[in-house]
């Protein structure tokens, strides 16, 4: 496998490169690429994963920050098997990367920015096939968290929101260079077709989760105070007296609905009423 010699992970992009070959062959098995799909990778880095799904799929497209690092990728695949977008993932359109046809995305992206891009991502949802990335395994957990457990939080409500995920496994440290101090996961994210999506306002639906998560000590009645009334969240069939990690993802939208008949406006978590 080659790399490019004299590169150091640069800590401002979050780089830690894959070279384990074993589980490069099972995260390019999870994926399952196919000729013809349109394949995005986040951070190709160098190629480890890159090369597996051009190997499958024939050709995909790749978003890559580090310079250094996209013009080694130019020279390593000159035959138009990649097409590279010298872009911070952050700030691009992905709707428009998607308007030849639905997407999918693979990346192991970079732990200062994952929960950013993974928002950033929802807004073209879509637009999207399936999305498959390696994480942190401490925000996977949180991603596919249930009610009730220490995990269950803003990230998982807003993202189950959208998304069908399941978590597939766990990649040791010393499956990348240099080696993380965390262990990763990876996980499948399935945007949900868009009758299957609760209709709600989006901004309202945000500022309830945020609110109600804010101090995960206080009941309802105490932290969507700025929102709802206790009668308000009585009347949407939620109980007051509840803690907001104990709220299925229908009971959050339930509360978004009662506060968007009231007319209430978003209210950013924590902050004094108007």
């Amino acid at each position: 496998m080659e790399r490019l010699e004299g590169h150091k992970a640069r800590k401002r992009f979050g780089q830690n490169f894959l070279h384990d070959e074993h589980w490069i062959r099972r995260i390019a098995a999870a994926v399952d690429a196919r000729p013809g799909q349109s394949i995005i990778e986040i951070g190709p880095g160098q190629a480890a994963l890159t090369r597996e799904l051009i190997a499958a799929a024939g050709a995909i497209r790749a978003v890559e920050i580090d310079r250094d690092l996209a013009a080694w990728l130019r020279a390593q695949f000159p035959n138009g098997e990649l097409t590279l977008v010298e872009a911070d993932a952050l700030t691009l359109n992905w709707r428009e990367l998607a308007s030849d046809g639905p997407i999918r995305v693979v990346g192991n992206l970079p732990y200062n920015i994952s929960s950013p891009l993974l928002f950033h991502l929802m807004e073209a949802a879509d637009a999207v096939l399936d999305q498959h990335f390696m994480l942190q395994r401490e925000v996977v957990d949180r991603m596919v968290a249930a009610p009730g457990s220490k995990t269950y939080g803003r990230l998982s409500v807003m993202l189950q929101w959208r998304y069908r995920m399941v978590k597939l496994f766990d990649v040791p440290p010393g499956a990348f260079t240099p080696a993380p101090k965390v262990v990763s996961s990876v996980v499948r994210m399935i945007p949900k077709k868009p009758e299957e999506v609760p209709s709600v306002d989006f901004a309202l639906f945000s500022s309830v989760v945020a609110n109600a998560f804010g101090q995960r000590r206080k009941t309802l009645r105490n932290a969507l105070s700025q929102l709802l009334s206790q009668q308000d969240i009585e009347s949407a069939g939620v109980n007051p007296a509840a803690r907001a990690e104990t709220l299925r993802l229908d009971e959050f939208v339930a509360l978004a609905e009662k506060a968007a008949t009231l007319g209430v406006k978003p209210v950013t978590a924590g902050a004094a009423p108007e």
